[in-house]
Formats: C-alpha cells, sequence, structure tokens
C-alpha cells in the first residue's frame, strides 16, 4: 500500500509595504481554493508570506517593527485562511515573524513556519536557525538585510508525523546548509517545506548574482537526493518595493529530480503527486545511514563553529 498524496507550492508574488494583510490572506485563500480543485492535501506558501519582506529596512521604531509580527496564530486576519483550510480539508505551511513572550516576561521575535493539519489544527512550529544577513544598519547597501537586528534564531530541526509522512521544516537561509537537511534525515524526514525570500542582488559579493537560481535549485536538490526526501522550496517572487526577488519555487523528489517548477513571479500554485514510500530508494540503499554513516569522523561538524587549522594526523 502506497503512501501517496497531493502536495502543491503556493508561490507568492511582491507583497506591498502597505498592503494589509487581510489582502494577503485573501491571496492565500485564493491559492488554497486553486489546490482543493487540484486534489492537495497540503501547500507549503513563502516565509514572511504575511507581510513584505520588512528587513529590507532598518528601524528602531518599535510600533512598526510590532505591526509586522503576530503575538498569536491564528490572529485576527490569519483566521479566515485556518477556516477556509478546515473547511475544504487542506494542510498548509505559513511563515510569519512571531513575537513572544517567555516565562520571565522577556520578549523574543523568531522568523517561524508553522505546520497546520486539515482540520485547522497547528501540529508543528519551526523557528528559523540560520539567521542571515546584519544586524546593524550598513549605509553602503542599497538596501538593507537586516534579519539579524529583527530575529533571533531558532535552536532545532524539528519533524512532525502528519500527513501519513514524517515531514519537516526550514526557512530560506536554511536551504544553503546540508545540515539542516541531515538533521531531519537522521529523524527520518521524508518531506521537507521550506519558505524563502531571496533579493537576486547579494550585496557582500554580486559576482553570485547570475548564480541565484542555479545555488537555490542546487542546494534542494542536493539535500533531498543526500536524505532520501523529497523537498518543496516556495518562494515570494518578482519586484516587491523596488527589490526584485527570486522565484522559481520548486517541487523535488528524492533523486534530486525537479516534479514541478513555477514559471511566473507572481502568485501561482504548482503541484505534484508524491509517493512517500518512494524515499525507501535512497533511505535504504545509497543513503542507509545506519549502515554507511560514520559519526565519529564527523566530529568537527559539532566541535567546530568556524573553520580552523587542519588536524594533527597522527
Amino acid at each position: 500500500m502506497t503512501r501517496t498524496l497531493t502536495i502543491g507550492a503556493g508561490q507568492l508574488g511582491p507583497i506591498a509595504r502597505d498592503e494589509p494583510k487581510s489582502d494577503v490572506v485573501e491571496r492565500l485563500i485564493s491559492l488554497l481554493e486553486q489546490a482543493h480543485a487540484r486534489g492537495c492535501v497540503l501547500v507549503a506558501f513563502p516565509e514572511l508570506c504575511l507581510t513584505t519582506f520588512f528587513p529590507r529596512w532598518y528601524t528602531t521604531a518599535s510600533e512598526e517593527i510590532d505591526r509586522w509580527f503576530e503575538r498569536e496564530m491564528p490572529s485576527p486576519e490569519t483566521k479566515p485562511l485556518f477556516d477556509e483550510a478546515a473547511r475544504l480539508g487542506i494542510g498548509f505551511t505559513l511563515g510569519y515573524g512571531e513575537l513572544t513572550t517567555d516565562d520571565e516576561g522577556v520578549t523574543h521575535r523568531y522568523n517561524t513556519q508553522i505546520l497546520v493539519d486539515s482540520a485547522g489544527v497547528i501540529v508543528g512550529r519551526y523557528r528559523k536557525v540560520h539567521v542571515p544577513g546584519h544586524a546593524e544598519y550598513d549605509p553602503s547597501r542599497p538596501f538593507q538585510h537586516a534579519e539579524r537586528h529583527y530575529f533571533e534564531p531558532g535552536d532545532r530541526f524539528g519533524v512532525w508525523r502528519a500527513f501519513g509522512g514524517i515531514v519537516g521544516m526550514a526557512t530560506c537561509n536554511d536551504r544553503r546548509w546540508p545540515e539542516t537537511y541531515r538533521v531531519m534525515g537522521l529523524q527520518g524526514a521524508e518531506l521537507i517545506l521550506i519558505g524563502y525570500n531571496t533579493p537576486l542582488y547579494y550585496a557582500p559579493d554580486p559576482q553570485q548574482n547570475p548564480l541565484q537560481s542555479f545555488h537555490n535549485h542546487l542546494v534542494m536538490q542536493a539535500g533531498a537526493y543526500q536524505n532520501g526526501c523529497y523537498v518543496v522550496g516556495v518562494a515570494k517572487g518578482g519586484t516587491e518595493e523596488g527589490v526584485e526577488s527570486l522565484a522559481q519555487s520548486a517541487i523535488i523528489a528524492p533523486s534530486g529530480q525537479l516534479i514541478a517548477q513555477a514559471i511566473t513571479t507572481g502568485d501561482e500554485l504548482i503541484t505534484a503527486t508524491i509517493d512517500l514510500d518512494y524515499c525507501k530508494f535512497y533511505k535504504e540503499t545509497l543513503f542507509n545511514y545506519d549502515l554507511y554513516r560514520v559519526p565519529a569522523a564527523y566530529r568537527l561538524i559539532t566541535e567546530r563553529r568556524g573553520a580552523g587549522a587542519p588536524e594533527e594526523m597522527s
């Protein structure tokens, strides 16, 4: 008996700085309804998909910062999305800025993604681990990438039993790091859902600009293949507030092959019917962890943060 399901990637086009969240939710609901018509049971939405990509501006004004974040989920603006998803019987992921207060009264802000089941219930929450960019205003840049000013990093890659399989999540820059996929792979991940916002202009090294699309698919295809899992990468693309961002959302098989890819830079739904049992052809052969992994040889991965001198070999 196969574990077959139809999944979707709900790519978004630009969101204006002053666009109400309620308008964005209407766009998400439209994609959800298209997904229902195509038989989807799960739709992945992009990183920070309720607002413009606000880290391109640096501000310390708490009133402006707070309006980009959610204190609860579902929030009043997003409840219609949860209600419609439950009515249609479709699960989804949602990326947003999370503002939370711990038991000691300390405020925390995370770049968060949630996994919602077909009944509209949150079953998983992931907080972006690899937070890129910078923390202070940089006058040399044509626009800021101040994620480290707005967000603190999460501390773990979790997976959840949902939709008949084992599902993990990651966000944007996480997709570039092999550890992201391997930690979830070691927990049996069969499907990893990744939302992203990726400017085509990279200020620290502009020679990488024409390679953004290549690198985007390269890392996700490698992560899928080397861990025997499906990967869904979903963008918020197009030219947003004057900044051109990568689209090219994709659904990738455990073989590393592209199954589906977006062809526009706007709101677009791509879908694929996948068989989670197909993962075993890689998990039980080339990447049979239990048979072939040698953890003792990899200890530098957790012992060192940055690159250091070569070890002395005896």
